[in-house]
C-alpha cells in the first residue's frame, strides 16, 4: 500500500460563533458525518487559525469533525489584527475552557483530540485537565514550551545554525543594543500602537516563524498585514509567557492520560520542534505509539507525516 493521501475537500454542514465570555466569540465548524465519531482539530501557532486542508485528515464518512479558530484569530472575534484588541483573556487555560464549552455546546460526550505544533501543547493541556473526555490523541510536531525549547528557536545557539540567513534577517531587524533578548525586543515593537512600528516588526517575526516549516523549502503563505499582525501578536504573547503552562510543565501531568491511546509523529528534520521534545514525551508516556519520519520537517502535509497521521485517524475511526 502506498502513502495515504488527504481525504477529498469537504465543506462544513454546521458552523457558528460561540460566546466564551470576556467579550470573545470563537468560530467553530463541523464537517463530515453528523452521526460519526467526534474528533476535534487543534490548529497551530498559536494564532494560526484554520485552513480548509485541516478538515482532510479524517474520513468524512466516519467522523464528526469539529474545528475551531482559537481566541482572537481566524474568524473568531475580536480579531488580534487590531492592535487595540487586548490579549489578557487569551491564555492556555482560557483555550482549554473554550474547548470544554464547545464540547458541551455541541453535545459531544467524548472526542478524539488531534493537534499539530502548538496544537499538541493545547491538546496535552486539555487532555490532562479533562482526561475523561478524550478517546484518543494524535499529536504531530510536539511542542512542550520549556525554556530549553524556546532557547532553540530564539537564541543564536539553536535553529540559527541551520538557517543563518533567515536568522540574520530576524536578528538584524533589532538594534544591536537590544539583541540580548530578542523576544522582549520584538514584544516592544509588535505591541506598539503605531502601524509603522508593529507591522514591519510582525513581518520580521513571522518571516522567522515560517522559515523552517518543511524539510524542502516551500513559498511562505501570502498573509495580509491584518493576519500577520494577529499571528505575530498571539504567538509572541504565548512565547513570552512560557505558553501559560504550569511551572512543572506538561510532562509532569502525563500520568493522567497514559491510559489514552495515542500516536506521536515528528519529522526527523523538524527545525521548529526538534524530535527530542517528542522523544521526551514518549519517555514519559511509553504506551503512546511513537514515530520519527525520516524525510520530513515540521509540516503536517509532508508525505510521510501525512501518511502516519491519516493512518492513525483511520485506525481510530472504528
Amino acid at each position: 500500500m502506498g502513502l495515504r493521501e488527504f481525504y477529498p475537500p469537504v465543506e462544513p454542514y454546521d458552523s457558528g460563533l460561540l460566546d466564551v465570555g470576556d467579550g470573545n466569540e470563537v468560530y467553530w465548524e463541523a464537517c463530515g458525518n453528523p452521526d460519526g465519531k467526534p474528533a476535534v482539530f487543534l490548529h497551530g501557532g498559536p494564532g494560526g487559525g484554520l485552513l480548509p486542508g485541516h478538515r482532510r485528515f479524517f474520513d468524512p464518512a466516519a467522523y464528526r469533525i469539529v474545528l475551531f479558530d482559537q481566541r482572537n484569530c481566524g474568524r473568531s472575534l475580536p480579531h488580534a489584527g487590531d492592535p487595540a484588541v487586548p490579549l489578557e483573556h487569551n491564555t492556555t487555560a482560557h483555550l482549554v475552557a473554550d474547548m470544554e464549552r464547545l464540547r458541551e455546546h455541541l453535545a459531544v460526550d467524548r472526542w478524539l483530540v488531534f493537534g499539530g505544533s502548538w496544537g499538541t501543547t493545547l491538546g496535552l493541556a486539555y487532555a490532562q485537565a479533562h482526561p475523561q473526555r478524550v478517546t484518543e490523541m494524535v499529536l504531530r510536531g510536539v511542542w512542550l514550551v520549556r525554556p530549553s525549547d524556546e532557547a532553540w528557536g530564539f537564541t543564536p545557539g539553536g535553529a540559527a545554525h541551520l538557517f543563518p540567513a533567515e536568522w540574520a534577517a530576524f536578528r538584524d531587524a533589532i538594534p544591536a543594543a537590544e539583541r540580548d533578548d530578542l523576544v522582549a525586543a520584538y514584544g516592544r515593537r509588535i505591541t506598539d500602537p503605531d502601524p509603522a512600528v508593529h507591522v514591519p516588526a510582525s513581518r520580521a517575526w513571522m518571516a522567522w516563524e515560517l522559515a523552517a516549516n518543511t524539510l524542502l523549502p516551500v513559498p511562505p503563505p501570502d498573509l495580509g498585514d491584518t493576519l500577520l499582525v494577529a499571528f505575530a501578536r498571539i504567538t509572541h504573547h504565548y512565547i513570552a509567557n512560557g505558553g501559560f503552562l504550569p511551572a512543572e510543565g506538561l510532562l509532569a501531568g502525563v500520568d493522567r492520560i497514559r491510559h489514552v491511546p495515542a500516536v506521536i509523529v515528528n519529522g526527523r528534520y523538524d527545525v521548529k520542534t526538534p524530535p527530542g521534545q517528542a522523544w521526551d514525551l514518549h519517555q514519559a508516556w511509553p504506551e503512546a505509539e511513537f514515530h520519527i519520519v525520516e524525510d520530513a520537517g515540521h509540516g503536517g502535509s509532508e508525505p510521510g507525516t501525512r501518511h502516519l497521521l491519516i493512518e492513525a485517524t483511520d485506525r481510530f475511526r472504528a
